[in-house]
């Protein structure tokens, strides 16, 4: 009986392999609203990037030279697909494609998982993607001409990080 006692002791200190790693994975994400777009069509709705906004997303994929991002998530928009690919091409990677109607849920979670993950989105998007991830309402919508916010959200284990940079 004492030798089943100190086994069963032993083997409460044993965590599966699984749940281990996923005590150990950090999975970062980066947050962006896509780069300035052309205003000159009020009626277009999807427009695409203008001169500024074509500067700004070469700029992004400066900002982000040193991270090895494993994936790069946009919206299917002419704005955000445009403020993605230069970051995307920079590190060899396609760019996947979200709804962003669905942000956070547990299948994005799962595929993201462990991973350095860019995702650019819109002004309310963006924002609320954030939320989704940290589970609680904490950031606002952007303003509508502001493209410069860069939101860092880390989770390692149930630890959950989240900052706000402005990059001009």
């Amino acid at each position: 009986m004492k030798y089943v006692l100190i086994i069963a002791f032993a083997l409460s200190f044993i965590v599966p392999v699984n749940a281990q790693e996923s005590l150990n994975s950090t999975t970062t994400y980066y947050l962006i609203r896509h780069a300035e777009k052309d205003r000159s069509d009020e009626t277009n709705s999807d427009p695409h990037l203008n001169e500024d906004g074509l500067e700004r997303a070469e700029n992004w994929s400066k900002v982000f030279e040193h991270i090895d991002f494993d994936a790069v998530f946009s919206t299917e928009y002419h704005r955000t697909i445009e403020t993605a690919t230069p970051t995307a091409n920079s590190k060899n990677l396609e760019i996947s494609f979200y709804d962003p109607r669905h942000l956070y849920s547990e299948e994005f979670a799962n595929e993201t998982h462990g991973k350095t993950v860019l995702v650019v989105g819109h002004s309310n998007t963006t924002p609320a993607f954030v939320n989704a991830i940290l589970g609680e309402q904490i950031h606002e919508d952007i303003d509508d001409n502001d493209n410069s916010c860069l939101f860092i959200v880390t989770i390692s284990g149930n630890n959950k990080i989240d900052q706000v940079l402005k990059i001009n």
